[in-house]
């Protein structure tokens, strides 16, 4: 890999600004990306939907749910309590994320409606309004890390290196989620929500937001009631005590890397994980050739990096090696904004596309 530079002025992030209409003109937007040879035929089989794993990979995590929060309660008072909300955290906290993802895409299962509930389960874990995420979500992948068109450009330049820190504990990001929610309950939605959710989705928008906001300040009522952190235990705390593997590994997923490039294999990391990591992410690891072929399910990722690999810069060989290489680039963004690491392909690789890296600079 290659530490990149390019001078640059600091970016608007927002979907509204100067950076926006740039990445229009410059063909940035709604863009023909990259994408490695598959075979048709082995794409088909790829792509194919089946409910099996992801019933199994759910009733565990449901099962493991309700094990941890029934221990929880049995010892709570004690120090015994501990590894049972340790467990329940990271379950509710950061488990969910992957599977609002995965059923988000529609991937997850092949039957619609099971994708539709655990989306909305796992929406109301993660508080995110599950109208409005999914029409970001699609925005990140139609997008992806275009700076004024993507919302969910998770570390931008220079990178707020403290703010990543609290995001591990949930802060401010927990606070910050729960305000828009209460904010879309109310009927409000601001100009980058309106730009990428379609008029006639806003009225689902408040109903789910009016619901999810009902059952946290419910919970709140509840442990008030009691004087009692019980219920917040069990709803809307976990959000905070179990978010660090959800921070962890999504951190990792576009940290570092370029902007502005129409090449996956430029902007997003594939990163090698133990296997209890690959369970609660659900894959997600292998983020280069999710973002290629975002339609194969989350099961068939690991086979998918297998045939694919040999066109692919080489994968992070574990979590630390992923932080020991981002970490490095974000702390040299915090005085040069424009560098970005510059993953090297295998000499059986197709080159890159064009960057668009010219275009940037005579902009700027």
């Amino acid at each position: 890999m290659a530490l990149a530079e390019i001078t640059r002025t600091p970016r608007d992030y927002s979907l509204t600004g100067p950076e926006a209409r740039h990445a229009v003109e410059a063909g940035l937007a709604s863009a023909e990306w990259y994408h490695s040879d598959v075979p048709r035929k082995v794409m088909k089989d790829l792509m194919r939907r089946t409910d099996g794993p992801a019933i199994r990979d759910t009733a565990i995590w449901i099962g493991l749910l309700i094990l941890c929060a029934g221990g929880g309660i049995a010892t709570w008072g004690t120090w015994w309590t501990v590894p049972f909300w340790a467990v329940y955290g990271v379950l509710y906290g950061s488990a969910c994320d992957s599977r609002w993802h995965e059923c988000g895409h529609g991937t997850a299962f092949r039957t619609i409606w099971m994708n539709d509930a655990v989306y909305a389960l796992a929406s109301f874990m993660v508080m995110r309004n599950p109208v409005s995420w999914r029409w970001s979500h699609a925005r990140h992948h139609t997008d992806t890390i275009i700076v004024g068109r993507d919302p969910e450009i998770a570390v931008m330049r220079p990178p707020d290196l403290a703010r990543k820190a609290l995001a591990f504990i949930g802060i401010p990001d927990v606070f910050q989620h729960f305000a828009i929610l209460a904010r879309n309950a109310m009927g409000r939605f601001g100009p980058a929500e309106r730009d990428y959710i379609p008029e006639a989705e806003l009225p689902k928008a408040v109903a789910w937001a009016r619901a999810f906001v009902a059952i946290h300040v419910l919970a709140v009522a509840l442990a008030l009631a009691t004087w009692s952190l019980l219920p917040l235990m069990l709803i809307g705390g976990p959000r905070i005590y179990g978010t660090w593997h959800m921070v962890l590994t999504g951190l990792l997923q576009h940290g570092g890397l370029a902007e502005d490039v129409l090449d996956h294999r430029l902007n997003s990391r594939t990163v090698l994980m133990n296997p209890v990591s690959r369970w609660i992410y659900w894959n997600m690891n292998y983020h280069v050739e999710h973002h290629m072929f975002p339609m194969v399910p989350y099961h068939a990722l690991p086979k998918l990096h297998a045939l694919i690999r040999d066109d692919l810069p080489a994968a992070n060989t574990s979590i630390l090696d992923g932080y020991r290489e981002m970490i490095g680039a974000m702390l040299r963004q915090r005085r040069e904004p424009g560098y970005y690491l510059r993953k090297e392909l295998p000499p059986s690789a197709r080159p890159y596309r064009a960057e668009f890296h010219a275009l940037d600079n005579e902009r700027h």
